[in-house]
């Protein structure tokens, strides 16, 4: 290797980058130091489901190439998804404007260079940025991506599974963090006792364990994220008119203080098409490509329940035409399993400053093909906007090691203009489906004896702003049964804290928050007992903490408990 020529390696090159059929332009490749716009690197469209890693040091260019692909699959017709974790990915929504530098590195590579704009949806979670408001049931989101929020151990995760199932098995409708605060409420007390001994597995002193770290999620102002209109998750799968795929940015400019949450809610977004999409097969291009920003988030201190959904997602959600890159600094941040199912390979420039840095560095090396180049030395002195690169050709073979000039995004590299995104998200189509937030009735209105009546501009067809929620009117008290979980609330809160609880409490005339009126499916029958023998399998499925909640369930799993991988299950499931 060392023995050969330039034009050696240059030939090695082009001929492995020789595609037949569309292509993602990613750039020129550099050899002994020059670069060679005509050797270019590319990777193929219809390779674009088998997966992808984006990785690099802090400031090398991760954004921007990220940025660069997406504006291609958006070209070809394919819609993006972008966790936009530093609201620079917002200038997708802004022509780039030339000058003497950009032209001298586009024309350099031999990129043809215009600057243009694309169409973006905004989404934010729960309405925190300026984005159109993201919502997920509690329901939907599943006991085991909850339990990775609260960091609960894997006792609490699997006495989560248990009250999960226990709502779902007595038609309690887990909406928002209130209603499954409800229902631990409800397990815990004098009234719920029986039906808590029913269920063995959870104890009363896990149960308030589980009950105390919920309302500490209330404490932090994470209500807002659960709750209804939920998203499709089918949103995500648009084309614009002109026939370009939609590129949707999902925000969340205080992620510094919820880190955990953010990471947790893309995996719902990824489970959630997992579990509605049909097989595909082998497409000319994907239906989606989902990038997965400081993916190392969704890993660290990860249950082993979870890790294997994530591999088990990774590994089957191609074959329904979705892609994945997880971008993050090193190799190392994603674990062996999910590392052998990214067939794409963009590695930014790492830097050996310390013993660990050396370590990560080697261990990054051997996860490449043998090349002409010195990787160490390369991965080192790479610069900004230049990566090391192998993909899978058309044929599912690595291409050559290549390091590449990128391309140049056409659209602004930083964020746009406030007023121009928020003028884009209120012509959205999407505002008036999910900019309000509404309030139907479901487990703590039947635990709590209430019955709340629909009010509000969501029941009238009306839009809110962004993250607004619909409340009104008067629900009649219960029988001397009911629960005063408010109150409770208020006392763990204050204990927590350690000052006055800004939860509001009842009136009393026990006027509370409604939900908006919406058509809502009834709780399906009890299968036939061919669906007895599904409990066991069910348990392997959804990972290790479910297998032994299925063992103590039996039978009733299979009939009652119809959940995906992450044990999540949306409505449309349901239906």
């Amino acid at each position: 290797m060392a023995n050969k020529t330039t034009a050696e390696k240059l030939a090695t090159l082009q001929k492995g980058y020789t595609l037949e059929g569309a292509t993602i332009e990613l750039g020129a490749a550099i050899v002994d130091g020059e670069v060679h716009k005509d050797a270019p690197v590319r990777l193929p469209l219809s390779m674009m489901n088998r997966h992808g890693l984006v990785a690099g040091a802090t400031g090398t260019g991760k954004t921007v190439t990220l940025h660069m692909m997406a504006e291609q699959l958006s070209t070809a017709g394919v819609p993006v998804f972008l966790a936009d974790i530093k609201g620079d990915l917002s200038g997708l929504a802004t022509a780039a404007v030339g000058s003497e530098k950009l032209t001298a590195r586009t024309e350099g590579i031999g990129q043809p260079w215009q600057g243009k704009t694309f169409p973006v949806e905004f989404l934010a979670l729960g309405g925190d940025g300026n984005g159109v408001p993201v919502r997920a049931t509690v329901s939907s989101f599943g006991p085991i991506l909850l339990s990775r929020i609260m960091e609960l151990n894997d006792t609490q995760e699997s006495s989560l599974q248990l009250v999960f199932y226990f709502a779902d098995k007595n038609g309690l409708e887990l909406i928002d963090l209130k209603d499954l605060r409800a229902v631990i409420q409800f397990l815990t007390s004098a009234e719920g006792k029986d039906q808590l001994e029913e269920l063995g597995g959870l104890s009363k002193a896990t149960a308030g364990v589980i009950l105390r770290e919920l309302v500490s999620l209330e404490a932090q102002g994470l209500e807002r994220f659960f709750g209804e209109p939920e998203f499709d998750t089918a949103e995500l799968l648009r084309t614009s008119p002109d026939g370009r795929g939609v590129i949707t940015c999902l925000e969340l400019p205080t992620l510094q203080t919820k880190p955990m949450l953010f990471s947790t809610f893309l995996m719902w977004l990824l489970a959630d098409l997992f579990e509605d999409l049909p097989e595909a097969g082998d497409l000319d291009k994907p239906k989606l490509v989902f990038f997965l920003d400081e993916a190392h988030l969704l890993f660290n201190d990860a249950s082993k329940a979870f890790l294997e959904a994530i591999t088990t997602t990774v590994r089957l959600i191609r074959s329904k035409g979705v892609g994945i890159f997880f971008v993050t600094q090193t190799p190392k941040d994603v674990p062996a399993d999910v590392l052998g199912q990214l067939a794409n390979r963009v590695q930014h420039a790492l830097r050996a400053f310390t013993p660990e840095d050396a370590k990560a560095l080697k261990a990054t090396v051997s996860t490449f093909p043998l090349s002409d180049y010195d990787l160490e030395e390369t991965l080192t002195s790479a610069g900004i906007g230049e990566a090391v690169i192998t993909v899978m050709n058309e044929k599912g073979a690595p291409t050559p090691v290549a390091l590449t000039r990128l391309r140049a995004p056409e659209s602004v590299m930083g964020p746009s203009d406030e007023a121009l995104v928020r003028s884009t998200v209120a012509a959205s189509a999407l505002l008036a489906k999910y900019g309000t937030a509404v309030d139907n009735p479901s487990a703590f209105e039947k635990l709590s004896g209430k019955a709340a009546a629909p009010t509000g501009p969501a029941a009238q067809g009306g839009v809110a702003a962004p993250g607004t929620t619909v409340q009104g009117g008067g629900v009649q008290g219960g029988g001397g049964g009911s629960l005063d979980v408010d109150a409770e609330a208020r006392r763990i809160e204050e204990e927590i804290l350690g000052r006055p609880s800004s939860r509001p409490a009842a009136s009393g005339d026990g006027k509370r928050r409604t939900r908006a009126e919406e058509p809502r499916e009834p709780r399906p029958e009890t299968r036939d007992s061919m669906m007895g023998d599904l409990g066991g399998a069910l348990g392997g499925a959804l990972g290790g903490g479910l297998k032994s909640m299925a063992r103590s369930i039996g039978t009733q799993l299979g009939r009652e408990l119809l959940r995906g991988v992450f044990g999540t299950s949306s409505r449309r499931r349901r239906r």
